[in-house]
């Protein structure tokens, strides 16, 4: 989550749909091919629920988490295991370690920081001989949940408030990072997947928006402005994504990303 961002950030409305934002998480550390790190870090932690889980895969590391939300980090430290897990209010564009890495995480951040194409050398440089870096970004920002709010936003209406708020581009392509991280010397596994999900309940995919993209927008608006808004994008997402007798069809790409450092 970027600097600017860092205090808009609801725990419970992001973790809504857990089980969705989990599946990336976990497909993406699955193919991190460290055995016994010694250290861990998480960048972009939120709330914690998943970075518990590289504790429990390498019981051996210690694991170094941390997330620009001081709300995130504070319903994070519950997972707090001392001297193994620590967390941390931190800005995943300033970090810098104290010694090399093993292995480096970040889950559904990077979009956040406009200027991480320059960053991932940085982090990739950080690690230990034979360490792993692994990241992995939504990719639906030309889907329409995410193109009718850009066109909401800078609609006459709401443009002097929100026109400039949300990128139309925040991500490479999979070979986009393959070559920025190749080109360094880093051997790289990019690849993308379309999750076909079905969500549940009311309009769930403006729930969905509510705790991520939308949260810079509602961050601006007053209470009067923000019911207008979302009425206004409601009617846009019925339309987009309607209702079916099971549910709700929200397609959802990602992009992952793993670079690893051949040790000598």
């Amino acid at each position: 989550m970027s600097r600017q961002d860092a205090a808009v950030w609801d725990p419970a409305q992001y973790g809504a749909f857990g089980d969705e934002r989990a599946r990336p998480f976990a497909e993406l550390v699955a193919r991190i091919g460290a055995v016994e790190p010694r250290r861990v870090a998480d960048l972009g932690c939120g709330s914690g629920e998943l970075t518990a889980t590289l504790a429990r895969r390498w019981p051996g590391a210690v694991v170094e988490a941390l997330d620009a939300s001081p709300d995130m980090i504070a319903a994070a430290r519950r997972h707090e295991i001392p001297g193994r897990l620590g967390f941390a209010v931190g800005d995943v564009a300033s970090w810098a370690p104290r010694e090399p890495v093993d292995v480096i995480v970040s889950n559904a951040v990077l979009h956040w920081v406009p200027e991480h194409p320059a960053l991932l050398p940085r982090w990739a440089g950080a690690l230990a001989p034979g360490g792993w870096l692994a990241f992995q970004v939504p990719g639906n920002h030309d889907a329409p949940s995410h193109a009718l709010l850009r066109e909401l936003c800078r609609s006459p209406r709401w443009k002097d408030a929100l026109g400039t708020v949300l990128r139309a581009d925040p991500v490479l392509t999979p070979s986009g990072y393959l070559d920025l991280l190749g080109r360094h010397g880093y051997t790289v596994d990019a690849w993308e997947t379309t999750y076909t999900q079905v969500l549940h309940g009311d309009d769930p995919v403006l729930e969905w928006v509510k705790g991520t993209t939308l949260r810079p927008v509602l961050s601006i608006l007053g209470p009067a402005d923000t019911e207008e808004f979302l009425d206004s994008y409601r009617a846009l997402l019925r339309t987009a994504y309607p209702a079916t007798s099971y549910g709700t069809v929200f397609p959802f790409r990602r992009v992952f990303v793993i670079a690893s450092r051949n040790a000598p």
